[in-house]
């Protein structure tokens, strides 16, 4: 029995150290596969990169920086392959905690905005002002996008976390209330449950495109 309705959520097992953050580099313990003729599951993987490559190219636009693209398909994977483990059993969703988003979200924002000050200060305080602007609005337009601008790593986190949690709130709720239910009515809680995890299927491909996807606008507005 669970001591709330978060405790499904709760990252510690240890007083001392928690071994459910291991769940987050488990893809990084995957052996390489040494096939002479690539296998569908790595022609599969050959196609998703090269698919995110196309889309994250046209929106750095930069064909200075080369291989930049390889850096946010990574991050595409891991946020992916880490929302995927979340949805099997007694496996630890380490994404659906704002220590592993902020983690993620901060350090790459960070580096943008320094990189951006150093490099394009001028083109950095340009654009907190919109094009066209009346001469009024000025000061508060500033301020406006500074804020926005602050807050954009929080927003990047809290995002994915609120996503990932919200489908394994529903899981958890629907799990617990099998024991009160006829059996006549349990083949429907079964079906609503796998519709669900389909659906949690697709949530965790697509707020990790997301996540992915901002970050990369976010690099190519420094540039």
């Amino acid at each position: 029995m669970m001591a709330n309705l978060f405790s499904s959520f709760d990252p510690s097992t240890f007083p001392t150290f928690s071994l459910n953050w291991f769940s987050s580099i488990l893809i990084f313990s995957m052996p390489s596969m040494f096939w002479l003729i690539p296998s569908r599951w790595n022609l599969t993987w050959i196609m998703l990169i090269s698919l995110m490559h196309k889309e994250f190219k046209i929106l750095i636009k930069t064909p200075i920086n080369k291989g930049s693209t390889l850096l946010f398909s990574s991050l595409f994977t891991f946020i992916m392959m880490n929302n995927f483990l979340g949805l099997f059993p007694y496996i630890f969703t380490s994404s659906s905690h704002m220590t592993f988003t902020l983690a993620l979200s901060i350090p790459l924002w960070m580096s943008f905005m320094i990189y951006g000050w150093i490099n394009n200060m001028t083109h950095m305080f340009a654009h907190l002002v919109p094009q066209g602007a009346p001469s009024v609005l000025l000061p508060f337009l500033v301020i406006i996008e500074t804020t926005s601008n602050i807050i954009r790593p929080g927003t990047l986190a809290i995002r994915l976390t609120a996503n990932m949690i919200a489908g394994h709130l529903l899981l958890t709720l629907m799990g617990n209330s099998g024991n009160s239910l006829s059996l006549s009515l349990l083949p429907i809680l079964i079906t609503a449950q796998i519709l669900l995890l389909t659906l949690e299927s697709a949530v965790a491909m697509i707020q990790a495109y997301v996540f992915s996807i901002l970050t990369t606008l976010y690099s190519s507005e420094v540039n």
